[in-house]
């Protein structure tokens, strides 16, 4: 017979904890039916017209927005932390090319040796480390995906922003303004998400008390999975593999064979959002004119083909994925780091949401629902089996 804990709890199982409230947070708001995304009660939509990066990691840490002074002073520290330390670039050197999140993983979790505040586990030396794992994993990401290509270290501008600096470092060019200001946005829409599965593992790391890069390196491992992470890799395929000079109509085509066939089209619906995920409003915007500026359009105009086909024919709306993958690309980006570019954004979601953790902490540990034998079993000798 199932224990009465295991019984109460069977009523209150919803698989993939579908709607169940896990912690109560002051960071990001969603309400799904009317496509709404705040951080800390900010839309999300005034955030991507009218802030920066730098000024979104300061409303996600402090749960306000910056000075003026407040913003230089996060910027200088930004700056002063971007470049490597030698051992991460030798380590770097060393990796098997491969998964861009596999090095990332192995790299973030190697920061924590060279960390000046590594040991102190203080709320201020917690919010520095903060501060040094957002600006550090661009420069990661960015130097990685020169390294893949045969290219030496860039160091970092600190006379430029986040997002110039990263593709600064990635492509060895100081960036055009349209472009530095397209990845800002693209920062600031992937910056945070309630409890997403990578938070929700960062956050239930920090719950035991480990190391803020340990949660950190929790959320990278969870990212990494193909059902959280990497659909925009996926949607950027999917436009490559039906050609950059495709017919529209063949475009067309193309999609309704593949949704006869019951194919799933990356980069649509979403878990939370029954309206058009309010993220893909702006990156939509920024394909649009990146395309356009840097004569390649064809990606964007694609897209909208499909995105017009699988809504008229499931219904289902573009999420964030969608409309990032064709941003990227004609950014010049390759597809291998379309996920860590996300993992470069969200660190500020993931330190926000542990250091929230840390500050009101308890351990999280949920029940099970049982499936297995009825219990007790009579227990057999082996020589009896």
């Amino acid at each position: 017979m199932v224990d009465t804990v295991a019984a109460s709890t069977k009523t209150a199982f919803k698989a993939g904890l579908q709607d169940v409230i896990a912690t109560s947070s002051g960071i990001c708001f969603i309400d799904g039916e009317r496509g709404v995304l705040s951080y800390r009660g900010f839309d999300i939509h005034d955030l991507a017209e009218q802030a920066s990066f730098e000024e979104v990691c300061f409303l996600l840490w402090h749960g306000r927005l910056p000075t003026r002074p407040e913003l230089g002073n996060l910027e200088s520290e930004l700056a002063h932390s971007r470049p490597l330390p030698e051992a991460i670039l030798r380590l770097m050197r060393s990796l098997t090319p491969g998964n861009g999140m596999d090095a990332l993983r192995t790299l973030a979790s190697a920061l924590a040796h060279s960390d000046p505040d590594v040991g102190d586990h203080t709320p201020e030396a917690n919010y520095r480390k903060a501060v040094r794992l957002t600006a550090q994993l661009a420069t990661l990401v960015a130097t990685y995906g020169r390294f893949t290509k045969g290219g030496a270290p860039i160091e970092p501008d600190p006379a430029l922003g986040h997002a110039a600096n990263f593709l600064l470092v990635l492509t060895g060019e100081r960036p055009r303004a349209l472009a530095a200001r397209a990845l800002d946005v693209a920062l600031i829409l992937h910056a945070d998400h309630e409890l997403n599965a990578s938070t929700f593992a960062a956050r239930v790391a920090a719950a035991t008390l480990t190391d803020i890069h340990s949660a950190v390196v929790a959320g990278i491992g969870t990212l990494k999975g193909p059902l959280h992470g990497g659909a925009n890799a996926d949607v950027m395929r999917l436009l490559l593999d039906l050609g950059g000079d495709a017919d529209p109509q063949r475009v067309e085509t193309e999609i309704r064979e593949r949704l006869a066939r019951k194919e799933k089209i990356p980069g649509f619906g979403h878990r939370v959002y029954r309206t058009e995920d309010p993220r893909a409003t702006h990156l939509r915007r920024m394909s649009a004119e990146l395309g356009a500026r840097a004569g390649q359009p064809q990606w964007f105009e694609m897209s909208q083909r499909i995105e017009a086909v699988v809504t008229d024919a499931k219904g289902l709306n573009p999420n964030v994925d969608f409309y990032s993958a064709s941003t990227y690309y004609t950014l010049g980006i390759e597809i291998d780091l379309f996920t860590p570019i996300f993992a470069v954004s969200r660190v500020a979601g993931w330190t926000a949401h542990v250091l929230e953790q840390y500050a009101n902490n308890r351990l999280i540990r949920p029940r099970a629902d049982y499936t297995g034998q009825p219990h007790p079993q009579p227990f057999v000798a082996i020589d009896q089996r």
